[in-house]
């Protein structure tokens, strides 16, 4: 891989990354404003490196060394880091499921937004799909079907993939919808928790906000120092959204769309990766900046005709 590549990944990670988090950096931001300044400064200081190091890190060693039997922990480890050729052919060949189960929670993930989340309408063929949102649940139980199915005859493993993905998708859903219902509470004065209960929760919805990030990261690409270089950069542009830049951001109304459609073509990409067909990895950097600068100028012109 060229530096010109490397370079290209690295910002399509950190622009993705601190794109599909902004949701956590709003309810960061919110329960903030409710804690003491020392609970603050812990969390904006120490809290950055648990995101970074710790979760951001963590993560991506835990799905290659899960995603690769033959590898053990310590040399899924050292050839995440030092790029040994034989453990990295073992990572290679095992991607394929790694990817199917990826491209499965994001499309997922995409279906769910589209069919049923409350959004700022961005193009008119979201208002049509959010007045079927009851189909949400038969779509993609019909795509989960059709994927193992063709999935089957290439191998079992491949379709096992698809079904972790389609689980993946529903726990981290879970979770996600618990936190919205605990942020509520606490913004509303009926729950009651500590600063260092709320430090601890925070810690949590920033776990659960990284699945997103670091799973599509392998749609960028299979070297995990990369993957740790961007993702980071990523994690520590949602902590200054956070302290300087959230009121700012949710000016940008269109910035969530921008988001979703990169997470649906990162999904379509890892599909098809994981079919095993080639996909340039100049393609996913490039259109995950198309997709969200287009987005952005389209928040920005609504902005500033708002303001006229």
């Amino acid at each position: 891989m060229d530096i010109t590549s490397a370079i290209l990944i690295v910002l399509g990670l950190a622009l993705f990354e601190s794109i599909t988090s902004i949701d956590n950096a709003i309810i960061n931001a919110e329960v903030l404003q409710g804690m003491q300044p020392w609970a603050r400064r812990w969390f904006l200081t120490w809290g950055i490196l648990i995101a970074v190091f710790v979760v951001r890190g963590a993560l991506p060693w835990l799905i290659v060394w899960v995603m690769t039997p033959g590898l053990g922990p310590w040399d899924a480890f050292t050839a995440s880091l030092t790029g040994d050729p034989v453990a990295l052919k073992a990572i290679e060949d095992s991607s394929p499921v790694l990817l199917m189960g990826g491209g499965v929670f994001f499309v997922f993930l995409f279906c769910h937004w589209i069919f049923l989340e409350p959004k700022k309408y961005g193009l008119p063929v979201e208002r049509i799909f959010a007045r079927q949102g009851a189909w949400f649940y038969a779509v993609v139980s019909i795509a989960l079907t059709a994927i193992v199915w063709f999935a089957l005859d290439d191998s079992p493993m491949l379709a096992f993939g698809a079904v972790v993905g389609s689980s993946a998708f529903f726990i981290t859903h879970g979770f996600k919808r618990y936190a919205e219902e605990q942020e509520a509470r606490l913004l509303s004065g009926e729950g009651h928790m500590s600063d260092i209960g709320k430090i601890l929760y925070l810690e949590v919805i920033d776990l659960t906000f990284s699945i997103d990030g670091v799973v599509g990261a392998f749609a960028f690409t299979l070297a995990v120092p990369l993957i740790l270089l961007g993702n980071g950069i990523g994690a520590i542009v949602v902590r200054q959204l956070t302290v300087y830049g959230v009121d700012r951001i949710k000016k940008y109304v269109f910035l969530k769309n921008g988001a979703m459609y990169s997470v649906f073509v990162l999904g379509c990409v890892m599909l098809v990766h994981g079919f095993g067909y080639h996909v340039p990895e100049w393609l996913t950097p490039l259109a995950t900046f198309f997709i969200v600068g287009y987005f952005f100028l389209k928040s920005r012109w609504l902005a500033k005709k708002s303001r006229t």
